[in-house]
């Protein structure tokens, strides 16, 4: 460029100025128009069946899917049961004022239309089952489905099979330590309670000593 005079070169590095500038302010007004803040907007884009797809894996729970029934009183439901022993019904008294020793708790065990509930009837003292009881929504009432009133023994739930517990004790055993344990699962088959299988856990009376199960 050495046919420029001083004023021409002036004249064409403001002309390259004047371009740069023009496209600087371009990219900035389109980088605006995006909506982007910078590098926290970036990264990997996804398919809008993605979203579908996670809304579909844990969808909101809705009050009305519940089976849980409403909350049900377990003494009354013992005492005004047929197939309740006298014994039960005469021994099941408050422990402290309007306490009752009474364990109540929910759960699908027989695939009805509404969530079964289980009933163990406990002593004041020692808390040792004396009775335990399944009931089935029918029609609007709860039916026993299911009883053991062999003391000590207690009933719960667990992943749709009830399982029914019974402590054994030996000659000279302390109600804190029975000699063993016998595990009963049960399963509803044809409208009944069946027996899957036992487990029974004999115990060491040696100090620290655990369960060793057997057959």
């Amino acid at each position: 460029m050495r046919g420029l005079t001083d004023s021409g070169r002036g004249t064409l590095q403001a002309a390259f100025t004047a371009v740069a500038v023009l496209a600087a302010l371009a990219l900035f007004v389109s980088a605006c128009a995006t909506g982007g803040t910078g590098a926290r907007d970036e990264g990997p884009a996804r398919a809008p069946s993605d979203a579908v797809a996670g809304a579909a894996v844990s969808p909101s729970p809705s009050p009305s899917s519940s089976k849980a029934p409403a909350h049900v009183n377990g003494v009354k439901l013992v005492k005004d049961d047929p197939s309740v022993s006298a014994e039960v019904k005469r021994d099941l008294k408050p422990c402290v004022a309007d306490e009752y020793p009474v364990d109540v708790s929910y759960g699908e065990l027989t695939g009805g239309s509404a969530d079964d509930v289980v009933v163990n009837v406990l002593t004041c003292g020692d808390a040792v089952g004396v009775g335990s009881y399944v009931y089935r929504q029918e029609g609007g009432r709860y039916e026993n489905v299911f009883k053991a009133e062999e003391p000590p023994v207690y009933a719960e739930i667990d992943r749709g099979d009830l399982v029914v517990t019974k402590q054994v004790y030996e000659k000279g055993d302390p109600v804190s330590s029975p000699s063993a344990e016998i595990v009963t699962t049960y399963g509803w088959t044809a409208g009944r309670f069946v027996k899957r299988y036992n487990t029974r856990n004999d115990y060491s009376n040696a100090v620290g000593g655990g369960a060793s199960p057997s057959s």
